[in-house]
């Protein structure tokens, strides 16, 4: 009844649609791109179960023709693991002989033959179907399919046509591989070409090295590449991909300058992927304080030998302990991954290969002696050629009758400075004690007079002190007053003259804790914060900064200005400049016999206006300002008229008049002072 139930029509058709989603599935499969393997693994599982086997193998065909396993189904139940080494090379030899057919073979179960090189057939007893995997270059593969030995004849072919039209499909998906590979094979000629033309367009060694570092990245397709120049016993990193500048200073470079200088030192490549046990002590230490400070997962450093050259083999062979110095070193590194694959091992090998020779010609070129006098009149040849000589000779002229005219034309000289718009009358408000801020009468904007309270501070001590003050006034008046009455009550001399005394010194201590409050009320007049002058108000938010805050004694609390006065500019002088505005001040005596020069200020907010004022003070102390550096305070007066509405601390720019001197010194005084500072004043 079962037997007649499995060949139903309507399991035949259930068989058929699951037949055909495999089918379509493998199809599928053969126009991914998934890796190879994970499609050998999908791709016999659905073969298998569309043709109801046993189990199955494929083998990989190797570059030197062996066969080994690349995925398996059910291999144990199929027997194949449980042969003995005979069985088991009769069986090779049958996959071997497979290799050759590309229709396929089939093999009953427990049959052999002779063949020449010994017995060659199925020791299974299961049905073996064999079929090749052979694209129009080479045989890639092999399918080996287990069936069960009850199938009947007929369904064994369609097995084996179905096996066929199935590997057919496999091998389209291996040739689309295949043509991919060529396409990236051709992609990497590409690059590499790219790569060797970029870095042999210049001789100049650092800028080989970046292009090096920039393009082996690209051509390597790692995270960092780093190229590293030896300079004696020491290599130095002189360019980092995708960086135009970096600190040679930091810690990162410093350890991987002394890093590169030990590989180079023993002249062996380092390959560090995380396993240090084979590394030299010394070595060993500075790559983990390396990749602690860089979180690289692999370090590779390939030391730069000097290439050999063709006229220097025949003295190589005579001398051949004389061997080609590092001339630097090429790192590689990954930060995210930490494998070494074995294709980023050939493109390390392609890129240090052709690194090599690229800096070493740029170092040779430019190790010629005077080189960059010799490369400058390369640049600057055409200038003395015959059709341009004239030219020059006009240029030159025009050059020399410049440079003497800066030496003999006078022009008028003039000492920049930077500066601030301020009323004459200001004031900084004080703290006279130590505080905490109860009330701010005041805000921004604000007129006060004179003594016009501003703030009031709160001291707690003060206060604790005042208070035991009047406790102890108190005591001692109670005291006096019980001695006085018992003075009034007593008729013993000797008594009434203890009393007395008691109570005159009780008298004169009321006295001085009466001096001592009259000395704290007047200190507690300096918890209310005044104003010194008439004005307004300058400091903002002023309530803000002060409210329930604490403050200490000389602390500025705010600041006071009169803008209805006098305003001046107060420019602040660097250092390195005032000595030629007081050498000025003596050579102009008779220009100015008073002393103060001339002085024209612009404004940030009217830079077309240009206002006049003279000197009337230069501090004799320089003072350090945030940004300005050690400057010297110069005030400078002017007429108020000339600005209408004054903004307190508006930025000035001030130039001061010094005399006249040449062209050429007004030109370039910054320069001849910083020549006769730093160089004339050092060496004579």
């Amino acid at each position: 009844m079962s037997a007649q139930q499995s060949f139903t029509p309507d399991m035949v058709e259930k068989t058929k649609q699951h037949i055909k989603e495999l089918v379509g599935e493998i199809t599928e499969l053969s126009h991914s791109d998934m890796p190879e393997e994970e499609f050998y693994a999908q791709f016999l599982q659905r073969v298998v179960a569309a043709v109801a086997a046993i189990g199955g193998v494929v083998w990989k065909v190797g570059e030197t023709g062996t066969l080994a396993l690349q995925c398996q189904v059910n291999i144990r139940e199929s027997g194949l693991t449980d042969l003995d080494k005979e069985k088991m090379t009769e069986h090779s030899r049958l996959l071997y002989k497979s290799l050759k057919h590309p229709e396929g073979l089939t093999t009953a179960p427990y049959t052999s033959s002779e063949e020449e090189n010994g017995m060659t057939g199925n020791p299974m007893g299961c049905i073996v179907l064999l079929q090749p995997l052979i694209t129009e270059v080479e045989t890639v593969g092999l399918v080996e399919i287990f069936q069960r030995p009850e199938v009947t004849q007929n369904t064994l072919s369609g097995y084996k046509r179905f096996l066929h039209q199935m590997c057919e499909l496999a091998v389209e998906f291996l040739r689309t591989g295949q043509l991919k590979n060529l396409a990236d094979r051709q992609l990497l000629w590409n690059r590499v070409e790219e790569f060797v033309k970029t870095i042999h367009e210049s001789l100049d060694p650092y800028q080989t090295a970046y292009t090096i570092a920039n393009e082996g990245r690209r051509l390597i397709e790692c995270d960092r590449v780093s190229v590293a120049i030896r300079r004696g016993s020491r290599c130095k990193v002189e360019a980092v991909s995708g960086q135009d500048l970096f600190d040679k200073r930091s810690n990162m470079i410093r350890l991987l300058n002394r890093l590169a200088t030990s590989v180079v030192s023993v002249e062996e490549p380092l390959w560090y992927s995380g396993d240090t046990t084979n590394l030299a002590p010394q070595v060993e230490k500075i790559v983990d304080a390396y990749v602690d400070e860089s979180h690289s997962k692999a370090v590779v450093v390939i030391p730069l030998i000097e290439p050999l050259r063709e006229e220097d083999k025949e003295d190589f062979k005579k001398r051949q302990d004389n061997k080609k110095k590092p001339i630097g070193a090429l790192i590689v590194e990954q930060i995210e991954n930490s494998a070494l694959q074995s294709t980023l091992r050939q493109r390390v090998d392609l890129v240090e290969k052709h690194a090599c020779v690229a800096l070493s010609n740029a170092l040779e070129h430019n190790n010629l002696f005077l080189m960059p006098l010799w490369r400058a009149i390369g640049r600057w040849s055409w200038v003395v050629k015959a059709r341009t000589l004239p030219k020059t000779i006009l240029v030159v002229l025009l050059l020399l009758a410049l440079l003497i005219g800066c030496f003999v034309f006078p022009y008028k000289f003039e000492v920049e400075s930077d500066g601030k718009l301020l009323p004459v009358n200001r004031a900084e408000i004080f703290a006279q004690m130590d505080g905490d801020v109860t009330s701010v009468e005041v805000s921004h904007g604000s007129v006060v007079q004179p003594g016009t309270p501003l703030a009031t501070l709160r001291n707690i001590d003060f206060d604790a002190q005042v208070t035991k003050l009047k406790g102890d006034m108190v005591r001692t008046a109670s005291e006096r007053s019980s001695k006085t009455a018992l003075l009034r009550k007593t008729t013993d001399k000797m008594e009434q003259s203890r009393l007395a005394g008691e109570i005159q010194e009780l008298s004169v201590q009321l006295e001085y804790y009466a001096r001592e409050m009259a000395l704290l009320q007047q200190k507690q007049q300096d918890l209310v914060v005044k104003s010194q002058i008439a004005g307004v108000v300058v400091t903002f938010d002023v309530k803000e900064k002060l409210e329930n805050r604490p403050v200490q004694r000389g602390q500025v609390l705010m600041e006071v200005a009169d803008p209805t006065g006098d305003w001046e500019v107060e420019l602040y002088m660097p250092e390195n400049r005032i000595g030629l505005v007081r050498e000025a001040q003596k050579n102009l005596v008779k220009e100015f016999p008073d002393g103060d020069l001339r002085v024209t200020f612009i404004l940030a907010s009217q830079p077309d206006k240009k206002i006049k004022g003279r000197i009337v003070e230069i501090h004799k102390t320089a003072e350090v300002r945030e940004e300005m550096g050690n400057t010297v305070l110069v005030r400078v007066a002017f007429d108020k008229s000339q600005v209408p509405n004054p903004n307190m601390g508006a930025s000035v720019t001030g130039k001061i008049y010094c005399g006249e001197r040449s062209i050429g010194y007004v030109w370039f005084y910054d320069l001849i002072a910083f020549i006769q500072q730093k160089i004339l004043f050092r060496w004579f």
